[in-house]
């Protein structure tokens, strides 16, 4: 699913009047009608509303949403807020399709605000996508009024305050909705943690935009759902053997971290490999050929930690870095295994550690080697950034330079390719914040190179699995009682 940037979304608008066709305020009313769907579905008729409205094309979809409520069998509630003395077009004449059904009333001051019981849901549909300046005013004390209620809000396309692709400065003033129903396609404003409290939990509802127009557009955002992602996945063949799905090598552990390694190396398992090699140091021999018994283990000359390269003349994907720890061995360890490796190679953890303090290393990754760091791993290997926003252009700058993959781990984990292009995760939970996950998605995506998937469908497909097994794995255990092991025995299609 692509996300647009404010000028494609107007394009894709304008593109649809012009060859649908269909008027603009017919389109709208089509918009308002697929949010009356959803609300209807959340929402009994008993249940009273108010809708705030601005006096843009956000506003006239509030008034329609008003309109079509009403004729619903809702107790609709109808505010203008005059902001300003001018309309759009579109609102003017969902204004006057009100009729003598609903009568809004005008807030012209904060003495306007009214007194809603808790009972109401708040419909916000003040300022639409298109915003190009901080709310203040009359606007500003709407929207802090509505963010002092307890009510439920939600928001009509986007929180009015919030930009749809660039930041916000920490004093904007923004609605902060309950819900976020926007129209046709995700925005980039939802993918970022730092807008977490603007957007609350959104849903994108199809209003019929130009699937021609979309598809033609190039954009360098997309979002991966599960109809992307099983685009990825590749079949398996009736006549196939352990040798057609590969042979990974993991390279993982030291003394204190050998679940580290066991987290990877049952991920790999699980993710399809033909396979699995694990190096581990001495000390994590008998641990790693109990707890993994399905994989074959090769054993490093230093009982605490990997201190050479191990053979790697047989693998066909290598992962490197859970649990291995920063010492000295292990740092020109992992310089031999970048220079000798000739097959796809992902790199975690202590790994990546080791490579923001031996920046050195970063000109000796193979191409299209993907990296997994979480916020503070990325930090150190790209340095401070101001906001996300900030971060994501740090990162798509990091892996054209240095032609990588990189998967940004956190909330709607941001896979960022070479060529500029960003995959958003759709899938995973806030359970899954806790240690050892980041080692079952090394093994996870490991385990796809191995079968010989190109790196960038790995990446995006493997972070979107992991995802998907820890969101089984909380609807079984729950967010709180989730582990990594729970991810790991829940994988699978």
């Amino acid at each position: 699913m692509k996300i647009f940037n404010v000028e494609q979304i107007r394009a894709m608008d304008a593109h649809t009047i012009a060859h649908e066709p269909i008027t603009s305020i017919n389109l709208m009313e089509r918009a308002s009608q697929a949010f009356v769907r959803w609300f209807c579905n959340q929402y009994v008729s008993t249940r009273p509303i108010a809708i705030f409205c601005g006096k843009g094309n956000n506003g006239g979809d509030g008034l329609a949403i008003a309109r079509i409520l009403s004729s619903c069998g809702y107790d609709v509630q109808v505010f203008v807020v005059e902001y300003t003395l001018h309309a759009t077009d579109d609102f003017h004449q969902n204004f006057l399709r009100l009729g003598n059904h609903l009568t809004p009333r005008r807030i012209q001051s904060e003495n306007d605000l009214p007194q809603l019981s808790r009972q109401v849901v708040c419909i916000d549909a003040l300022l639409g996508s298109g915003l190009s300046r901080p709310v203040e005013g009359l606007l500003g004390i709407v929207v802090k009024y509505l963010n002092s209620l307890p009510n439920k809000l939600i928001a009509v396309d986007i929180a009015s305050g919030l930009y749809t692709d660039q930041p916000n400065n920490p004093s904007d003033i923004i609605i902060k909705p309950r819900y976020t129903i926007t129209f046709q396609l995700p925005k980039l404003a939802f993918m970022l943690p730092q807008n977490a409290e603007y957007v609350g939990e959104w849903h994108v509802v199809d209003i019929g935009l130009s699937s021609a127009y979309i598809a033609d557009t190039s954009t360098d955002y997309y979002f991966t759902d599960r109809s992307e992602a099983e685009k990825r996945i590749k079949p398996r063949q009736k006549f196939s053997h352990k040798g057609t799905y590969g042979h990974a090598v993991i390279i993982a552990g030291s003394y204190g971290k050998m679940g580290a390694a066991v987290l990877s190396g049952k991920a790999c398992l699980r993710s399809g490999v033909g396979l699995l090699t694990m190096h581990v140091p001495a000390c994590g021999y008998e641990i790693t050929q109990i707890s993994v018994p399905e994989a074959m283990a090769t054993v490093d000359e230093s009982e605490k930690y990997i201190s050479k390269a191990p053979d790697l003349t047989s693998a066909t994907a290598i992962g490197i870095g859970p649990g291995i720890g920063q010492d000295a061995a292990t740092v020109k360890a992992l310089e031999k295994v970048l220079e000798q490796a000739k097959v796809p190679l992902i790199i975690d953890a202590d790994a990546l550690n080791i490579l923001s303090t031996n920046r050195h290393f970063l000109y000796k990754l193979p191409e299209n080697t993907i990296l997994t760091p979480h916020p503070k791993e990325f930090q150190r290997l790209a340095g401070e950034n101001s906001n996300e926003y900030d971060r994501l252009e740090k990162a798509q700058a990091f892996a054209a330079k240095y032609k990588v993959i990189i998967c940004l781990k956190g909330a709607n984990t941001a896979v960022v390719l070479p060529n500029g292009e960003v995959h958003f995760n759709s899938t995973g939970n806030p359970g899954m914040a806790t240690g050892g996950t980041g080692d079952v998605l090394t093994g996870i995506i490991t385990s796809l190179l191995a079968q010989k998937y190109n790196p960038a469908d790995a990446a995006i497909l493997g972070v979107y699995q992991h995802g998907l097994a820890g969101d089984r794995a909380a609807e079984a255990r729950g967010q709180t009682a989730l582990i990594a092991s729970d991810v790991v025995e829940h994988l699978g299609w």
